[in-house]
């Protein structure tokens, strides 16, 4: 389908304020599919309400991905303009919607990793001897939430865009934005064991990374 200018045009100005976002849709709402389907029928209104509903999430997929809040804006507008033009390209029996948006977001980030444009890790990051990392002794989700209450959102930034991307995805998806290991895995293309081992491997490098500073040691005393 493709959007009347003034429509267009608030898409790619709605950029400039794409982190002030109403919460995700309940089950109340229309659902992902039905919008998808009226926007094929050529119901603008659908697309809009739809670009709406789940920019904010991809948006803040690809800021903790990239680092990058204009690298952000591009991948946001791509990812629903990609959808916009080739809806059909989503298989619903694969995953949600949402899911299929995270993997879009996900190759136009990488893109631009492998394209030298952004400082920030692209290589695994595994050990020589490819052994998994010993287990955190505190609960990564709840250093999270300890850092989050303490308004530390830059050092903890910091800490995910250390990551290698391989790893970066998994705690932006499942630690962050909150999607279960099934949506996640759908997102990447791999499988849910896939995503759990990363994920685990993940978190302790990240709980590492956050330990390294006094900031951080300071944290976990509290």
């Amino acid at each position: 389908m493709e959007l009347s200018s003034e429509n267009e045009e608030l898409v790619v100005v709605e950029r400039e304020h794409i982190v002030r976002q109403v919460p995700m849709a309940d089950q109340t709402e229309t659902r992902d599919h039905d919008l998808l389907r009226r926007m094929q029928d050529g119901d603008e209104g659908a697309f809009l309400q739809l670009y709406r509903r789940r920019q904010g999430a991809i948006y803040r997929f690809a800021l903790h991905m990239s680092g990058s809040p204009q690298v952000a804006e591009d991948v946001t507008q791509d990812v629903f303009l990609a959808l916009m033009r080739e809806p059909g390209k989503f298989e619903p029996q694969r995953g949600s919607l949402a899911a299929y948006l995270y993997g879009i977001a996900r190759n136009r980030v990488l893109h631009h990793l492998k394209q030298g444009s952004l400082q920030v890790p692209l290589a695994s990051g595994e050990g020589a001897d490819g052994r998994i990392p010993p287990e955190p002794s505190v609960p990564v989700p709840d250093l999270l939430d300890d850092l989050a209450r303490q308004e530390d959102i830059k050092r903890l930034r910091r800490a995910v865009l250390a990551l290698p991307a391989l790893y970066r995805e998994v705690v932006v998806l499942c630690d962050l934005n909150e999607l279960d290991y099934a949506e996640a895995a759908a997102s990447l293309g791999c499988a849910v064991g896939t995503v759990r081992s990363r994920l685990h491997r993940a978190r302790s490098l990240l709980l590492k990374k956050l330990l390294r500073s006094p900031a951080g040691v300071a944290t976990l005393q509290h």
